[in-house]
């Protein structure tokens, strides 16, 4: 990566953005039932739009590329990542309404329950990537909101010698072909043991890299974090916090395994730099409002 150094992003990321509107409950409701709201917050969010804002509030100099609709959600997102300044030059504006979603949040847990809603139309066309600027970042982050493009752009990442990592929460007929080209793919437990058809993680992550080069993540949630890389699988335990909200804490996860992809750390470091970024997010209401500081990141590296 040092013939990397000198170019003008650090991370630039395709997929999601979202306006979420999180609904502190009492407790999760069962079928039919009810539950008392304690409070609600409107706040930005959406994988992609979370973790470049997280890199972004850690020092990386972050790019951003996505569709929005032209509606006030859409202007709230571009202004909450532009106040970080976040390169927006390429997210584009639709016709539609911009991705939202109503979440559910138990109070006692911060366990949360998502029910969303993205119209068509703020589908990622490929003729809308900055491929120029995928050429010129060292670390491409992608998600699998809008397939194509995310392929593309991995793709392009992977070409010109770019590092590249994913969001992989559920398993789609795109997820083996970004996990081909990925260099870090990284999984949300669930999504890593479908794909392999294996309840053991362990062998699935091996499983999985029978048909990849790739260094393979996977978020366990309070269990921390797994790693299988060169053939070596290392585990890394969460950091205890009382969470409020687990709302965007794997997109903040990510973002902490960027921040130290860039900064060349080992494997086990870079487990331990997401782990302590997601348990930061888990203590605050919302997605880009979880995301840390590098101070405070340090300050629990440290403890």
């Amino acid at each position: 990566m040092d013939a990397r150094r000198d170019l003008p992003w650090d991370v630039v990321g395709i997929g999601e953005n979202s306006v979420d509107e999180v609904l502190l409950v009492r407790a999760m409701p069962s079928s039919g039932g009810k539950a008392e709201m304690v409070a609600r917050h409107v706040v930005c969010g959406g994988q992609t739009a979370t973790a470049m804002y997280a890199c972004a509030r850690l020092g990386l100099r972050a790019k951003y590329a996505g569709a929005t609709g032209a509606d006030d959600n859409g202007r709230l997102i571009r202004r909450e990542l532009a106040g970080l300044g976040v390169d927006l030059a390429h997210v584009v504006e639709r016709d539609a309404p911009s991705r939202r979603a109503v979440i559910l949040v138990e109070e006692s847990t911060g366990e949360r329950a998502v029910i969303w809603r993205r119209d068509p139309r703020l589908d990622l066309q490929m003729a809308e990537l900055p491929l120029a600027d995928l050429t010129r970042t060292r670390v491409v982050h992608v998600d699998q909101t809008d397939p194509v493009a995310a392929l593309g752009a991995a793709r392009a990442a992977r070409d010109a010698g770019a590092l590249v990592t994913t969001d992989i929460d559920h398993v789609m007929p795109c997820t083996r072909g970004l996990t081909e080209l990925a260099t870090h793919a990284i999984f949300a437990e669930p999504a890593a043991k479908a794909l392999a058809g294996d309840d053991n993680l362990e062998r699935a992550l091996r499983a999985i890299a029978g048909g990849t080069r790739a260094t393979l993540v996977a978020t366990c949630g309070t269990r921390g974090a797994v790693a299988l890389a060169q053939g070596c699988c290392v585990s890394v335990p969460a950091y205890q916090v009382r969470a409020v909200d687990t709302t965007g804490a794997g997109d903040v996860f990510r973002a902490g395994f960027i921040y130290a992809l860039v900064k060349e750390e080992p494997i086990d470091r870079a487990l331990r730099v997401a782990n302590a970024a997601a348990a930061i997010s888990c203590t605050r209401v919302g997605a880009m409002n979880g995301a840390p500081s590098l101070e405070e990141l340090s300050g629990l590296l440290e403890r």
